[in-house]
């Protein structure tokens, strides 16, 4: 019997999406279980025929008793089986999970007679180890159920890829480092153009704006210099079985400068001038919040 072409163990912080990114999933056509035992993992995943189900995706979490112990050992297990596979873990900041449980008016699962914060901290704890070895980490702190939804399509819609995907995701500073971040470059060293006057209420992705940025002094060399070094990481990104990359590119605002700049890395990423596939979508946080 034939194995899934693609296995994803679906997982996170109670309150970080994992409802909103399991239907998002089965409106892609995966095949989606929800809060699975983790000790029957390899054995579900063995019993399906990867002809008809050629993506599945399996929800685990902390609702589950022995979990740590079930699904460390059941992620073994599909190593030790050659089931190739990836980890998606959610997550979210802490005021953001308060303030969802408030909304909802439900306790946390880890909870008890405390606070909210008492059972967002236990979780964490436990999920720490788990968090580290997670191929793809989606932070959902800023992300509303549509935005979500897109960014689970823009990662997973073409299924298995043989090359790297690279979400470019401009932010601003004033409004956080995302935690879901490989890697987070700095361009507030270029000209600001919210100091001219003309520029101010436009964003990176006007042209004005994006001219402004891209023709100041050394910026240029700067995004191609970048672009090479990326390259140069695709390799090892492969050999370590990371599929998925988040380029976080920050400014004061998210509005200017790290719009464009992320707009031009994703562009020449796209290029294909490296020895390895790289698909990249720019994915701009902050613009509007302002």
């Amino acid at each position: 019997m034939n194995q899934p072409r693609e296995v994803l163990i679906l997982t996170g912080m109670s309150g970080a999406g994992r409802s909103t990114v399991a239907h998002a999933l089965e409106d892609l056509g995966w095949y989606v279980v929800d809060n699975a035992p983790a000790a029957l993992l390899p054995a579900l995943v063995a019993q399906t025929d990867g002809a008809s189900i050629p993506s599945m995706a399996v929800v685990v979490d902390v609702r589950s008793g022995r979990f740590f112990d079930d699904l460390n050992n059941a992620l073994a297990q599909l190593d030790a089986d050659g089931i190739p596979h990836r980890l998606l873990f959610l997550d979210a900041t802490d005021q953001a999970l308060v303030q969802r449980f408030e909304s909802t008016r439900r306790p946390h699962p880890l909870q008890g007679t405390d606070r909210i914060v008492d059972g967002i901290a236990r979780e964490r704890t436990r999920l720490e180890d788990l968090r580290s070895r997670a191929e793809v980490v989606i932070d959902t702190s800023n992300l509303n159920v549509h935005q979500l939804e897109k960014r689970v399509d823009e990662i997973f819609a073409s299924g298995q890829s043989h090359g790297v995907r690279v979400n470019v995701l401009s932010f601003g500073y004033k409004y956080g480092v995302p935690v879901d971040a490989d890697l987070v470059l700095d361009c507030r060293f270029i000209p600001n153009p919210h100091w001219v006057p003309e520029l101010r209420s436009q964003t990176g992705l006007d042209e004005a704006v994006s001219q402004h940025v891209l023709t100041s002094p050394g910026v240029d060399t700067f995004v191609d210099s970048y672009v090479s070094l990326f390259n140069q990481m695709v390799e090892g990104y492969l050999r370590e079985g990371k599929k998925f990359v988040t380029l976080a590119v920050g400014c004061t605002g998210g509005k200017h400068r790290s719009v464009a700049i992320s707009e031009a890395i994703a562009k020449r990423l796209n290029t294909g001038d490296g020895l390895i596939s790289i698909e990249a979508h720019a994915i701009h946080r902050d613009v509007g919040r302002e």
